[in-house]
């Protein structure tokens, strides 16, 4: 049984407070319109039931990529607050990330909301990570999960831009800030990037010849997941950092978990035990953990 760290699930109370809302973003039905970018069908599917065969744990969080942790406070609080409470009750073998608002952080709510029993955290990569958020999260011994924030299409390209473009450099971006910035801050945080992180980490050895430092030396609480990627990019990476900071994460219902076709250890690693690290320990999926 695995650990899946990257999944998206709209509940019921989710959908009503996206519908709820008379400016982006907001759903009208399913069509889900955002700032700056053409209406977008959602497919209801996607959010009603999915195949968890194989999972001891999925962990859910808020599409990022909607923009709602950056919103005002009083608009932000509503949906989060909506998805919160959609997530929560999934139930097995479904956990979830908490989120926040960051234009106003509010560093009391968040750990009202980590002690109902979330994983940990999860920020927009785009967000400027608040130091007090961070102190709560370290506290409690708690993880916290960088996501691709809200991208705009350019126009005249196509459907898949933002995903291969703004969404990795938004990871890139943040693996270095975390290293360069965040972590002598917060020396025992552990941080899981989505997407490889960009494959920021292959760029090492441009970072030393631009004056950077750390190559071979590997930050174990800096975990990068798999979603959208196959073995290739994964060995790369697993050459790059070693295996033990790799993770599952499938970024369902858009992608599914791939094969690091790295033999049946490492698959074992990547699956089941480094995202038992990661999470401390603290499998939300489980009736305990719940309150």
């Amino acid at each position: 049984m695995g650990i899946d760290v990257h999944q998206h699930l709209w509940t019921g109370s989710f959908v009503e407070a996206l519908r709820a809302r008379t400016s982006p973003p907001r759903l009208d039905g399913w069509t889900l319109i955002l700032d700056g970018e053409p209406p977008y069908q959602v497919d209801p599917a996607d959010h009603a039931s999915r195949d968890t065969t194989g999972l001891e744990l999925a962990l859910v969080s808020l599409s990022s990529p909607l923009g709602i942790e950056s919103l005002p406070p009083e608009e932000a609080w509503p949906l989060i607050d909506a998805y919160h409470e959609g997530a929560l009750g999934l139930g097995p073998p479904f956990g979830a990330w908490a989120a926040t608002c960051h234009s106003e952080p509010d560093p009391d709510r968040l750990a009202a909301d980590l002690d109902r029993g979330f994983a940990g955290l999860q920020i927009p990569a785009t967000a400027v990570p608040d130091d007090r958020l961070l102190d709560v999260l370290a506290a409690r011994d708690l993880p916290l999960f960088v996501h691709p924030g809200p991208a705009q299409g350019a126009p005249g390209m196509p459907a898949w831009w933002p995903a291969l473009v703004p969404y990795v450099q938004q990871m890139h971006a943040s693996w270095h800030y975390f290293h360069a910035i965040v972590r002598p801050r917060h020396p025992r945080l552990r941080v899981c990037f989505a997407l490889l992180a960009g494959l920021a980490p292959l760029h090492s050895e441009r970072l030393i010849t631009r004056g950077g430092d750390g190559r071979g030396q590997i930050d174990t609480g800096f975990f990068v997941e798999t979603s959208s990627y196959g073995p290739r990019a994964i060995d790369a990476i697993v050459r790059e950092l070693g295996v033990d900071v790799v993770v599952n994460g499938s970024d369902a219902p858009y992608a599914t978990a791939p094969d690091p076709g790295l033999g049946e250890a490492a698959g074992h690693a990547i699956r089941v035990t480094n995202p038992r690290r990661l999470l401390g320990g603290r499998l939300l999926g489980r009736e305990e953990f719940r309150t």
